[in-house]
């Protein structure tokens, strides 16, 4: 069932109830996924409806379910490093659902925060996702109170709120368990700044995996700290690691480079894996990166599920959900879980 020849006009709900045989506010209900009816009546009209090409006018949706079918995400990660594979994630969960997202990328500029939710709320956002840079630290907008709902990913929310993030505890097991898999005895930490909460927490997985006696080297996310940290390990007498558990993907490549500058090679003298599974940094150092994946794109679209269910008045309970990491194995390390 088609529409075929010629130029037409806009097509309307008459058109598809007219092709689908039933009535205006069967078709309407349909499409709108309210009303009671059978199954085949809905799908025929949905079907119709995809095969003729017809768009529900959004602001005539919008009317009857008083919704907007939009939601907003705002965040201070304005180099995209975090924010835009949750954001992938996001769209993915809500394009099924006719839902569309908008960015608003706020810096941490308190002033530049209150203008972009004043302009979401403007605009009647079914919701808002708040997505940060960092675990510990809130975006510098107060978001309680709203009228819509707020999902907090990958930023600090507050106690009542529903926040989302990773599992850091759990992913630097992975990593760790990597390396003792891969045959390493000595393994050392190269990580970041205390002050960050995400550091503190692998840092402490680390020392609770290992077989041998930890070591942390905190330092900055550079591939500057990791060169340094490697020239500190090896200008220094006694045993050198043969395993090296990087805070974040810089810091690896860094590491990995300063290895091979000294002829030590990776992974046969010293494996070496990381933290984030940047793309352009993991898949580009050589050798290839093997790295904990804190599925940021998985975490988005929990983000957007959860987004919706609440603006759409179900109950969703408060506090923090920690989705696990993977781990993606690459040639720098092969543990028991490398393909043989």
């Amino acid at each position: 069932m088609s529409l075929v020849g010629g130029k037409r006009g806009r097509l309307t709900i008459h058109t598809v109830a007219a092709l689908a045989g039933v009535s205006i506010s069967t078709a309407s209900k349909a499409l709108n996924g309210s009303g009671r009816m059978s199954a085949e009546t809905r799908e025929r009209v949905k079907r119709v409806a995809q095969e003729v090409g017809f768009r529900p006018n959004a602001l005539a949706r919008g009317l009857i379910t008083k919704r907007s079918f939009t939601i907003g995400l705002l965040t201070n990660d304005t180099y995209g490093r975090f924010t835009l594979p949750v954001m992938a994630g996001v769209s993915e969960e809500l394009v099924g659902h006719g839902v569309s997202v908008f960015l608003c990328a706020i810096e941490d500029d308190p002033e530049r925060a209150r203008v972009h939710v004043d302009a979401m709320l403007d605009k009647s956002v079914d919701g808002i996702i708040a997505s940060g840079k960092r675990l510990d630290r809130q975006l510098p907008v107060d978001l309680s109170g709203l009228a819509v709902p707020v999902v907090y990913a990958f930023s600090k929310g507050p106690a009542d709120g529903v926040t989302l993030r990773s599992d850091d505890e759990q992913g630097a097991r992975l990593a760790v368990r990597c390396l003792i898999d891969a045959g390493c005895r000595r393994i050392v930490h190269v990580t970041g700044p205390k002050s960050f909460l995400s550091v503190g927490e692998r840092a402490n997985a680390y020392r609770a995996a290992v077989d041998g006696p930890p070591e942390v080297l905190h330092g900055v996310w550079s591939e500057a700290w990791g060169h340094e940290a490697v020239a500190r390990l090896w200008e220094r007498d006694g045993q050198k690691p043969d395993g090296i558990f990087c805070g974040n993907d810089q810091i690896a490549r860094g590491v990995v480079d300063g290895l091979r500058e000294r002829g030590v090679r990776v992974p046969d003298d010293v494996a070496v894996v990381g933290f984030d599974n940047w793309d352009i940094v993991a898949a580009q150092t050589r050798p290839p990166l093997t790295t904990v994946d804190m599925n940021l794109k998985t975490l988005g679209r929990e983000a957007g599920r959860l987004v919706l269910a609440m603006s759409e008045g179900r109950e969703v309970q408060p506090g923090i959900r920690k989705l696990p990491c993977s781990l993606v194995i690459r040639q720098s390390c092969r543990g028991a879980e490398a393909p043989a």
